[in-house]
């Protein structure tokens, strides 16, 4: 017969199994859209991501690697197992967690329990676990390789460890698990920093069982102790012990002229000397509490240790070394974020506040030859006094920040806001929307996979409410609100049995919560659904969901008079709760099939000729780029080069070393001209008489650092500026015999002379550093932009690119101004679309392809439709109709749905006489805009992006259809739309058709 322990231990490795069952099945195959892709590619080689960095993760998703066997296209595929595997594991230690909980509110002592009590908390557990296990947002993250995962794993086993410490009675081994605690702690450093905010909640742990009679004065002292610790180890010893060497290393250098290292050989002797010193001392005092305190500082120091790995591959120069932290000057900015910029907490400037005054604040250093020399200051911003505030909620000063902020607060131009208007948006968006909309989708249900998808809540549970586009969107998760609502009975259980252990699942649901949404302080719109920050909040949900179970279970026994019975029945009638969620999310968290965020890069890269240079934009441009090229080895002779990086002097150095199969790429500017604090931002104040001035000359001047550049800033510093907004690039004419630079189609539009113009009023160092190389490469390499970077780069090129696929190539032509359409390369476009692109499950309508992989595919299909105008105005109809049919056959509707780039593409098959296939995407797009205006207005909906989209589309067909004889679906679309919006509403779309 088991006992308890073993009945326990058992059951917990069962649902484990069932848990990393469930996420291998479901695990993504390759790398997927955002970090994944970044982090698959540093662990493989162990090079330095993007800050604060997550080495130890590098370390042990490396170790995965090695099962791919030598396989690089398998190497993803074992990574993401490693995250189903740490996953799993959280889900063992909430299983154990949940029933350490539950034999609280028994108060069972170990050894003595009954067999009713067994079996309910055994349920219990089972239940509250795989309620988390098919969570929405736990399962996103347990399939991918991110930090999320591995997070979570050292987040649910500190818990599960400070638990179990609870009820060990032997004060030696208390003190063993205490520093293990702390070891957990150090490591998860290097992971991501989320454990920490667990603190508090567990300092209350520490305080219920050191103090039989607890106070609520003694509670939040406890919590103050628990937040002191986070403090210490999050601002003190992450950067803090980092930025003191650093202190002393530059004073070491540059005041007593010591060589490098020095400072920090003399801080490192000093700290591990006083600590070691400390320990000593403890022992020989017999001081118990000291000793504990300063031996569990070093464990945390020593999981800590992981980080020298960033410092040490940084050195090597890795491809990818995001910052290049190689030094410690370097390695502190790396630490503290300091590239993702300021944030206010506790005090600062509303939106609206004007900036009256900038100081400058501490020197920003730089390692030179024999000493570390200042190339910048930090700069002290202040604001108008009197648009301050205490909590600023409303602080963004970015223009597309203010125009959400005033739409959302529904204040007119120029109104200022109040504290009030400050607090709403605290509470409507950075609270409601940005988590507690986050939380229900988790256990309530989930609208849609669509941006900014509302909760499903009780009333819109049951009958038909939804179109068909809802309806059939695998996002679309209805859980009746009944994990939420166990969750609830749980809450008030725990309160009422355990009310001690309640206020510390309600800290750690708190902490990793709503304390956490004020810690960050999110500006208006975020790049995607941030949901998956918020896991440690509904991991302590899923706790009271299972002592949901325990207390139906209680109340069962007042019928039953058997406490195994009542306990059998409770967990029977709640596990289909859990089956629920499995059910409802599977095939939205199902990622086998999913190639096209590998395969979008893929096209990216083939679009571009041999040697070529590519820039690119956001992550998702880039990441699944570094992903092939560094792993899977595709294409490794393109440099690719982020936009965003290119404004930072550690950047542009590393474009100056050859990489793989490519060369260094050549600038003219010398590392003094772009170091940090150099050239930031470049003035354009143009010159009266000096309408345009070469490019060459003006980088020749700027190398040279001419006065002639120069220009006060406030009267306290010197920058320089660029005299006038058209930079002229002076071409070479033999170019045009050479017709791997100069196509011979595009030989007639050939230009002596390219002005590469300044659109704004300024340069950043990256446009700098774009016209250095366009200039500098003197065409020797071919130079590419994808299409989000293309609208970013702050010169005006859009005349001088061809369109050969998925990319435009700078070249040195002209577009006539009687072209109205992109030029297009349709030769070589229409090869590289028909015969290198990849679309790998992009028809399968079973994959599941959320509205990232919607929105790339949205673009692919845009490039189509271009490449098809081309082929039409060179009347190579032929050619036009096999690519629009082969767009079709590689992302059909019954897989992708039709967007607003297949609506663009209806004149066209119009025009190749495909009528049929024109008329179902009208059909199909025509009933899902239709089906989204009436609900809109049927539930008072405010009008979104894809609203305002479905009513042009439909404007859009009208006309179109009128046109090619079908009077009678013109008109119906054209009175259904009248009956939705009215007729002035409904007049004819402003969409471009052809």
């Amino acid at each position: 017969m088991l006992n308890y322990k073993q009945i326990n231990n058992v059951t917990g490795w069962v649902i484990f199994a069932v848990a990393t069952l469930v996420y291998i099945l479901t695990v993504e195959q390759t790398a997927s859209f955002w970090d994944p892709g970044e982090f698959i590619a540093v662990s493989y080689k162990l090079q330095v991501p993007h800050p604060p960095g997550a080495p130890f993760m590098l370390l042990v998703y490396r170790f995965f690697s090695f099962l791919a066997m030598g396989d690089g296209l398998q190497v993803a595929y074992w990574m993401n197992v490693g995250s189903a595997l740490f996953s799993g594991f959280t889900i063992l230690f909430l299983f154990w967690s949940i029933t350490l909980f539950g034999k609280r509110i028994f108060a069972i002592k170990d050894g003595q329990e009954t067999k009713g009590q067994t079996i309910a908390l055994m349920g219990s557990a089972i239940v509250g676990s795989l309620i988390y296990t098919f969570s929405d947002s736990f399962w996103f993250s347990a399939v991918e390789a991110e930090v999320y995962a591995m997070s979570s794993f050292f987040t649910a086993i500190v818990i599960w460890a400070f638990l179990k410490w609870e009820v060990i009675q032997d004060p030696k081994m208390e003190n063993r698990w205490m520093l293990f605690i702390a070891y957990l702690v150090g490591l998860s450093i290097g992971v991501h920093l989320l454990n920490l905010v667990t603190l508090p909640a567990l300092a209350l742990v520490y305080y219920f069982k050191k103090y039989h009679e607890p106070s609520l004065k003694g509670a939040f002292f406890a919590m103050f102790l628990g937040g002191v610790a986070l403090i210490i180890i999050n601002n003190l010893i992450i950067p803090g012990l980092p930025s003191t060497a650093a202190s002393m290393e530059i004073f070491m250098v540059n005041s007593i002229g010591l060589p490098f290292g020095s400072g920090i050989i003399v801080f490192s002797i000093l700290f591990l000397g006083a600590l070691v010193y400390g320990i000593r001392y403890s022992i020989q005092k017999q001081h118990a509490i000291l000793n504990t305190i300063l031996l569990s500082l070093t464990f945390i120091l020593i999981g800590y240790g992981s980080y020298a790995l960033v410092i040490v591959r940084s050195n090597q120069d890795p491809i990818i070394n995001e910052n290049g932290p190689s030094d410690i000057i370097s390695y502190v900015s790396y630490l503290k974020r300091e590239q993702y910029g300021y944030r206010p907490l506790l005090h600062g400037q509303y939106f609206t506040a004007q900036l009256v005054e900038q100081e400058e604040g501490a020197p920003v250093y730089m390692k030179g030859k024999d000493k570390y020399e200042i190339v910048d200051y930090e700069l002290k911003n202040t604001y108008d006094p009197s648009k301050t505030t205490i909590l600023p909620r409303i602080y963004s000063t970015q223009e597309n920040h203010k125009r959400l902020y005033r739409s959302k607060l529904g204040l007119k131009e120029g109104q200022e806001p109040t504290f009030g208007d400050n607090l709403y948006f605290m509470f409507s968006h950075q609270l409601g929307h940005m988590y507690w909309r986050y939380f229900m989708w988790n256990f309530s249900g989930r609208e849609s996979d669509f941006t900014d998808a509302p909760w499903i809540g009780l009333t819109d549970a049951f009958g038909d409410k939804y179109p068909d586009y809802i309806t059939e969107n695998k996002g679309h998760n209805n859980y009746l609100m009944l994990p939420l609502i166990l969750g609830l009975i749980g809450v008030f259980f725990q309160a009422k049995k355990d009310p001690k252990y309640f206020y510390v699942n309600l800290m750690l649901f708190l902490m990793m919560g709503v304390v956490l949404v004020l810690y960050l302080n999110s500006p208006p719109v975020e790049p995607r659904e941030r949901d998956y920050i918020y896991v440690g909040s509904f991991y302590a949900f899923a706790i009271w969901a299972g002592l949901g179970v325990l207390a139906i279970a209680h109340g069962l026994t007042k019928l039953t008079k058997n406490l195994s019975t009542a306990a059998i029945i409770a967990t029977l009638i709640t596990l289909p709760i859990a089956g629920l969620m499995g059910a409802q999310n599977w095939n939205d968290h199902d990622r086998k099939g999913r190639f096209f965020s590998v395969d979008s890069a893929r096209n990216f890269l083939a679009s571009c000729a041999p040697n070529a240079i590519l820039f690119t934009g956001g992550d998702n441009d880039t990441f699944p780029l570094w992903y092939v090229q560094e792993v899977e080895n595709f294409r490794t002779d393109v440099r690719v080069i982020v936009l965003s990086y290119f404004d930072t002097d550690w950047y542009v150095n590393q474009m100056t070393r050859p990489v793989n199969e490519s060369e260094a790429l050549p600038f003219s500017l010398a590392p003094e001209r772009y170091q940090k604090g150099t050239n930031d931002v470049l003035y354009v104040m143009e010159q009266e008489n000096l309408n345009a001035i070469s490019a060459s000359e003006y980088l020749r001047l700027l190398n040279s650092g001419s006065d002639l550049l120069k220009m006060k800033t406030s009267g306290k510093s010197v920058v320089n500026m660029v005299p006038s907004r058209n930079l002229i690039l002076e071409v070479d004419s033999s170019f045009l015999a050479n017709d791997e630079i100069v196509p011979t189609q595009f030989q007639e539009y050939f230009a002596p002379q390219m002005n590469l113009q300044v659109t704004g009023n300024y340069v950043t160092k990256g446009t700098l550093m774009l016209i250095d190389l366009i200039t500098s490469n003197n065409w020797e390499r071919p130079i590419y932009f994808n299409n989000t970077s293309l609208s970013t780069i702050g010169i005006n090129v859009q005349d001088h690119v061809v369109m050969e696929g998925m990319t435009y190539r700078l070249l040195p032509i002209r577009k006539p101004d009687f072209i109205r359409d992109e030029l297009v390369n349709t030769d070589l476009a229409y090869q590289n679309y028909m015969e290198k692109f990849a679309f790998r499950g992009m028809d399968n309508p079973d994959a599941y392809l959320d509205e990232e992989y919607r929105r790339f595919a949205s673009n692919h299909r845009s490039s189509l439709n271009t490449i098809v105008m081309a082929l039409l105005d060179e009347n190579k109809m032929e050619q036009a109709a096999t690519l629009l049919n082969y767009g079709l056959q590689t992302m059909p509707n019954s897989a992708i749905p039709y967007d607003l780039s297949s609506g663009q593409s209806v004149p066209l098959f119009f025009e190749v006489g495909e009528d049929e296939k024109a008329m179902d995407i009208i059909d199909k797009i025509s009933k899902k805009s239709l089906d989204m205006i009436e609900f809109y207005t049927r539930e008072n909906r405010s009008y979104d992006r894809e609203m305002m989209i479905s009513i042009e589309m439909v404007k859009y067909f009208i006309p179109l259809l009128e046109e090619r004889g079908y009077q009678e679906e013109a008109q119906n679309l054209k009175l259904r739309l009248e009956s939705l919006i009215g007729a002035d509403s409904a007049a004819p779309g402003r969409l471009e058709r052809r």
